[in-house]
């Protein structure tokens, strides 16, 4: 066999003369995620300067897609940012939830981005809102010219400490969630808590699902902090109205984003199918989708969180209190624990296996051990989760304290009432 090799090229002849060559190259990727306040305010120059491309250098041109919802309570104030800086601005308003996260929404991008006749290298794409719109619009940035650069600026806490920071873009297809999509760094994601003021309560606790997932499996501290801020923070609407509140929701959004961004870097293309931060993500993505539109994101998420802790409970790996106490946060931050999807004949059943298909074959499910810390399990039965499903229900109909005053069941007995 002849052999042949320079830098990340090698060419070999087999024996029965077969001629291969074998390419090696490695995508380094490089992006931030950048922390601000008040970022449309004309004084900040952050939009003009940070980021490996800037939103809003003077005398470029810059497509420009907005959230309708963000239209209607910032328009204005985006629209005269960029005029003040000098930028040519093309707007595109789209509408952004899960009903219309597909296709169609991708294709009204793309036909934009064409129309706008942006450079598909020095020209990004800016996308403005929540979770759902930064999706679409870096999977059009992804896909358009092979790639063209873009800028998140998410407006939702779901957006500032989960779907703003990965790589992951994507829209749903038929009944499956996200099920066409890429692998698309941003160049930059500018973090404004200030975007939160416009937000309702109950997305700001959908957002909470995010943060007390990965609270949950990986840090006691983060923790600690929704213990002792986490209700007054949701109540006090990410405000900051006293400086104790201010530094508690910047500390935990901080925190939030440092933990996925430290889970996500070894493994940014999912090499490695063992995610802890897929914690919450067994179940939901088909509950969510059976449910729509009753269910936000987050919500089937902190659904499935429940549940998952169940399990782990009945495995030993949680204690009663620990359970409790999961339990608690859940509904202190107004988030659901039950839904009426789950008992649905086979849904759980075709959760778990569009789950093992999408998971290389395994389940790999992340369960919590205790608080703050995970294990992964394969071996998880329909049985079992018949079981976990039946203490769930019954958790769901009882107050915090009732569920931390009930009796020590075993390990395969539902909590008594």
């Amino acid at each position: 066999m002849a052999e042949h090799h320079s830098e990340g090229l090698s060419r070999s002849t087999t024996r029965d003369g077969v001629d291969r060559w074998t390419v090696r190259a490695v995508h380094e990727v490089t992006y931030d995620v950048v922390a601000t306040q008040a970022l449309f305010d004309v004084t900040n120059p952050t939009l003009a300067t940070a980021g490996a491309i800037p939103a809003a250098t003077e005398h470029s041109r810059r497509l420009i897609v907005i959230d309708e919802t963000v239209e209607q309570l910032h328009g204005n104030q985006i629209r005269g940012y960029f005029t003040h800086h000098g930028v040519q601005a093309t707007y595109h308003v789209l509408e952004a939830h899960e009903m219309v996260k597909n296709w169609d929404s991708v294709d009204s991008v793309i036909r934009t981005m064409a129309e706008a006749g942006i450079d598909r290298r020095s020209e990004p794409v800016i996308a403005i809102g929540g979770g759902v719109l930064l999706d679409i619009v870096g999977f059009a940035a992804s896909i358009y010219r092979r790639s063209t650069p873009y800028i998140r600026i998410p407006t939702t806490l779901i957006g500032l400490v989960d779907a703003g920071v990965g790589v992951k873009t994507g829209v749903n297809f038929g009944t499956g969630k996200n099920k066409i999509g890429s692998y698309a760094a941003p160049a930059v994601t500018y973090v404004d808590r200030s975007f939160l003021r416009s937000l309702n309560r109950r997305h700001l606790s959908n957002g909470m699902a995010e943060i007390l997932k990965i609270a949950l499996i990986k840090s006691r501290r983060l923790m600690s902090l929704l213990d002792m801020y986490g209700r007054a923070v949701l109540d006090d609407g990410f405000v900051g109205s006293t400086p104790a509140l201010a530094n508690a929701a910047d500390d935990i959004i901080g925190t939030s984003i440092h933990l996925m961004l430290e889970e996500l870097q070894p493994n940014l293309w999912e090499a490695n199918l063992e995610r802890c931060v897929d914690y919450g993500h067994t179940f939901s993505p088909t509950v969510e989708m059976k449910a729509l539109p009753e269910l936000l994101h987050g919500e089937a998420v902190c659904i499935d969180m429940a549940l998952s802790s169940v399990l782990s409970f009945r495995r030993g790996r949680m204690t009663r209190h620990e359970l409790a106490h999961v339990l608690a946060t859940m509904q202190a931050l107004d988030l659901p624990i039950w839904n009426s999807s789950l008992e649905e004949p086979g849904v759980l059943h075709v959760a778990l296996a569009d789950t093992v298909r999408h998971r290389g074959g395994q389940q790999r499910i992340p369960l919590p051990v205790g608080i703050g810390d995970h294990e992964f399990a394969n071996d998880v039965s329909a049985d079992e989760v018949a079981h976990a499903l039946h203490t769930l229900r019954t958790a769901a109909g009882m107050k915090a304290g009732e569920i931390a005053a009930a009796p020590e069941p075993e390990h395969d007995m539902v909590l008594k009432v």
